[in-house]
C-alpha cells in the first residue's frame, strides 16, 4: 500500500491559538482525508514546540512553571482543533506531538549524536563549540545579522524586522552546526526540483543559500536558558529550538525510540510532506535539510510554504489594527464545513489571501447556499414532488428525442458524462498538486452546468406535458447522479455536509472510503428511495451576523479596558498603609452573628477598635493573641452602631468565602509597616 505522511508545523507554545494555526491544520486535514480516499495509508501530525527562552519568559509573566505554560497552551490548541473537527476522534490528526514528551527528548538527543558522528560534505566536524556574541530574537529563535534588524532613532538596542521587538544581546559559549559546509549539496537538492514549493518560495531559498550560509548556533547555556533538552554529554547546555523542534517530525513516527517504533519510520518518512507558513520556510529547508543530511537521513518528499491571510484591505492582521479573525467567533457564527470551503477556495495555496467575516459570509452564501446547497435542495425536492421520492430512470428513448431537444435537454447523456469525467480527472490532478482552489473551481463549473440545465428545461413545466415525462426523468437523474459525484469529490473539503447530502440522496456508505478515481456515470440506482430533503447550507444573514460580531468585539474591548483599569500603579499602592498588629481582646458584637469586636495593638498610644466579619469561622478565643495584618489608614466607618478603625486582612477560600487570616511568621513588632 502507498503511504503518505503529512505534518503541520508544531506551533510554538507561547501564545494562544489563532487563524494561522487553524488554516494550516485544516488544509493538512483536507489533504489527509483526500489521500485516505485514494487508498493511501496516511499519518497526520500536528502539535506544539514547547522549549526555549520565549516559553520560559511567558511562563514567568503568567506566574506559571514552564511545564504549566505549555500544558495550558497545548490544551487550548487541542480544544480549538476539537471545536473544528480536526482532532483524532473526528477523523483528524493521528498525533498531537509535544516536544516535552519523554520519548521525543531521548530521540532528539540521539539525532544530535548521529549528526555529530559524521563529517560535513567538505570533510569537517559537523558540530563544534565556540563563543558567540550576537543579537538574538527570542520570537524567531534565531540570531540576527545586520541585514535582519534595524535601530530606530533614539534607541540603542536593535529591533527584529519581523517581530519589531527589541533583540537580546547574547554573549556566551555555544555549540555550532557547520551550516556553511552544506551550501553546495543544498543547492543540488533544492534547485530545479520540486523539493521546495511553490516555485517562488524555492527561488527565495536558493537565493538565500547563494548569498552565503553562516554556521548556526544550536545550543544555549543552561544557566541562561534552562527550559530545553540537555545536549548529549554536556548538561551545562540545552539544545536550542531548531534541532529539538524539527526532529519531532521523525521522532513522532519512531526514529530513535521504541515507544513510537510501531508507527513505522521507514514506512512513512519516505513520503513525508511538510506544510508550513512562508515565514518559517528557511528553518524547514536550509536548517532541517542540513540536519538530516548530517545525520544520514533521507530528505522529506516536499516542503510546501503557504501564504498568509491579510484583511479585506490587504493589511497584515494584528491586535492593534483590530482586524484579527477570532476562532471563537468563527465557531459561533459559521458552519465548520463552510469555513473549510472558504479556506480552501479563497486562497491560492502558496500565495497570500484576503480574509474578513464579510468575505466569508458572501463566499458561503454564493458558493454554498445559492450554489451547491440550492442544487441539492431543488433536485431532491423535485424528485419527492414529481416522482414520489424515487430516482427515475434517466433514459430518453428515440421517439422522445425531439421532445427533449425542445426542452433544451440533450437526448444523449454523453455530454454530461464527458463533463463529469473531465472535472473528476482535473479535480484529482489539481488536488495531487495542492492546487485546491482550482480543483474546487472545476466542481463548481459542473454545478453551474447542471443549474443551467434545470433552469432551461424548467421541470415545473415539463411535469405538465405528457410528452416530456422522459425528459423530466433525465433531468432529475442527471442532477442526482451529479450530486453523487460531487459528494465523493468534495468529501475531504466538507466531510459532514457531503455525507449529509449523500444520505439525503438515499445512498449508504462512508464517503471516506470511496475513491474519486473510481466514479462511473450510471452507478446511481434507478428506483432508489431518497431521504428527506433539508437545507444543508442555510443562507447567512450578513447584517445580523456582523452586528453580533461587532457587539462581541465591543464587549471584549470594554472587558480588556476594565482589566487594564484594575491595575494600580506603585503610587496607588504606597497610599495603602498595611501594619502588623496584635489582637489584645475579642468579643462577639451583640445582635450580629458575623461580627467580632477586636482591640488591636498597632504600636500606637492606644489600641484600635476594629470590627471583623469572622464570627462564623473564628471564636473570640482563637482571635485573641494573634499577630495580624491591618489596613491602618482606612477611613473609619460605623457598623451596628460601633466604629471600626481599620480592616483586618484575610484571604477568601472557596465558594463560601471562608476567611483565612493574613499573619506574619517571624517575630515582628506591633506597628511594623508592610512594604
Amino acid at each position: 500500500m502507498n503511504t503518505f505522511y503529512i505534518t503541520t508545523p508544531i506551533y510554538y507554545a507561547n501564545s494562544l491559538p489563532h487563524l494561522g494555526h487553524l488554516y494550516t491544520t485544516t488544509v493538512s486535514d483536507v489533504v489527509n482525508r483526500y489521500k485516505k480516499q485514494r487508498g493511501f495509508e496516511t499519518y497526520f501530525l500536528t502539535g506544539t514546540d514547547e522549549h526555549g527562552i520565549n516559553i520560559q519568559r511567558e511562563a514567568e509573566k503568567n506566574k506559571r512553571t514552564p511545564q504549566e505554560q505549555v500544558d495550558f497552551v497545548a490544551g487550548e490548541l487541542r480544544k480549538m482543533f476539537a471545536d473544528f473537527g480536526l482532532n483524532t476522534e473526528n477523523g483528524g490528526y493521528d498525533i498531537f506531538m509535544r516536544t516535552t514528551n519523554e520519548f521525543h527528548k531521548s530521540a532528539a538527543q540521539k539525532f544530535w549524536v548521529q549528526m555529530a558522528e559524521n563529517e560535513t560534505p567538505k570533510g569537517n566536524s559537523t558540530i563544534y563549540k565556540d563563543f558567540y556574541k550576537a543579537w538574538f530574537c527570542p520570537a524567531c529563535a534565531e540570531f540576527k545579522t545586520e541585514m535582519e534588524y534595524e535601530i530606530l532613532d533614539g534607541e540603542e538596542i536593535p529591533r527584529c524586522l519581523i517581530h519589531e521587538k527589541p533583540l537580546d544581546r547574547v554573549e556566551e559559549e555555544s555549540y555550532f552546526f557547520r551550516l556553511s559546509d552544506y551550501d553546495e549539496i543544498l543547492l543540488e537538492k533544492i534547485e530545479n526540483t520540486d523539493l521546495v514549493r511553490p516555485e517562488s518560495r524555492r527561488n527565495e531559498i536558493v537565493s538565500f543559500i547563494k548569498s552565503g550560509l553562516q554556521d548556526l548556533s544550536i545550543s544555549r547555556e543552561k544557566k541562561n536558558v534552562s527550559w530545553g533538552v540537555p545536549v548529549p554529554g554536556d548538561d551545562s547546555h540545552v539544545m536550542y529550538v531548531w534541532v529539538d523542534a524539527l526532529s519531532n517530525y521523525i521522532t513522532a513516527i519512531g526514529y530513535g525510540n521504541e515507544e513510537r517504533e510501531h508507527i513505522g519510520f521507514e514506512k512513512f518518512w519516505q513520503n513525508a510532506h511538510h506544510f508550513v507558513g512562508k515565514d518559517i520556510l528557511r528553518f524547514h529547508t536550509v536548517y532541517w535539510f542540513s540536519f538530516l543530511l548530517a545525520a544520514g537521513i533521507k530528505l522529506p518528499k516536499c516542503v510546501y510554504a503557504h501564504g498568509m491571510w491579510v484583511d479585506g484591505d490587504g493589511r497584515k492582521m494584528g491586535k492593534t489594527l483590530g482586524n484579527v479573525i477570532e476562532p471563537s467567533i468563527l465557531q459561533e457564527h459559521f458552519q465548520t464545513d463552510a469555513l473549510r470551503y472558504f479556506l480552501l477556495n479563497e486562497m491560492t495555496f502558496g500565495k497570500d489571501g484576503k480574509f474578513s467575516y464579510e468575505n466569508l459570509i458572501e463566499g458561503a452564501n454564493a458558493g454554498l447556499a445559492k450554489g451547491l446547497g440550492n442544487l441539492s435542495s431543488r433536485t431532491l425536492s423535485m424528485i419527492s414532488k414529481y416522482r414520489d421520492g424515487k430516482v427515475p430512470d434517466g433514459t430518453i428513448h428515440d421517439e422522445n428525442f425531439i421532445h427533449a431537444k425542445r426542452a433544451n435537454v440533450l437526448p444523449d447523456e454523453q455530454d454530461l458524462v464527458s463533463t463529469l469525467e473531465l472535472a473528476r480527472d482535473e479535480f484529482i490532478r489539481n488536488f495531487d498538486e495542492f492546487n485546491f482552489s482550482i480543483a474546487i473551481e472545476k466542481v463548481w463549473d459542473v454545478i453551474s452546468k447542471i443549474d443551467k440545465m434545470i433552469t432551461e428545461s424548467a421541470p415545473w413545466n415539463l411535469i405538465k406535458d405528457e410528452n416530456q415525462q422522459e425528459t423530466l426523468n433525465a433531468v432529475l437523474y442527471r442532477s442526482t447522479e451529479t450530486l453523487r459525484w460531487i459528494c465523493v469529490l468534495l468529501y475531504p473539503v466538507m466531510p459532514d455536509s457531503m455525507q449529509n447530502i449523500y444520505s439525503q440522496i438515499g445512498l449508504e456508505g462512508d464517503l471516506s472510503e470511496m475513491n474519486p478515481a473510481d466514479l462511473k456515470y450510471g452507478d446511481l440506482p434507478v428506483g432508489l428511495e431518497i431521504g428527506k430533503a433539508k437545507p444543508v447550507f442555510p443562507r447567512l444573514d450578513k447584517n445580523k451576523i456582523m452586528k453580533a460580531i461587532e457587539a462581541k468585539k465591543e464587549e471584549e474591548r470594554q472587558a480588556n479596558e476594565a482589566a487594564e483599569n484594575n491595575y494600580i500603579g506603585i503610587e496607588d499602592f504606597i497610599k495603602v498603609e498595611l501594619k502588623v498588629g496584635e489582637v489584645l481582646e475579642c468579643e462577639p458584637v451583640p445582635k450580629s452573628d458575623k461580627l467580632l469586636k477586636c482591640k488591636v495593638d498597632l504600636g500606637e498610644e492606644n489600641p484600635r477598635q476594629i470590627l471583623a466579619g469572622m464570627a462564623q469561622h473564628y471564636s473570640p478565643e482563637e482571635m485573641k493573641g494573634k499577630k495580624i495584618v491591618v489596613v491602618a489608614n482606612l477611613k473609619p466607618r460605623k457598623m451596628m452602631g460601633m466604629e471600626s478603625q481599620g480592616m483586618i486582612c484575610a484571604a477568601s477560600i472557596g465558594n463560601d468565602d471562608k476567611p483565612v487570616l493574613a499573619t506574619v511568621m517571624e517575630d515582628t513588632p506591633n506597628g511594623a509597616r508592610l512594604r
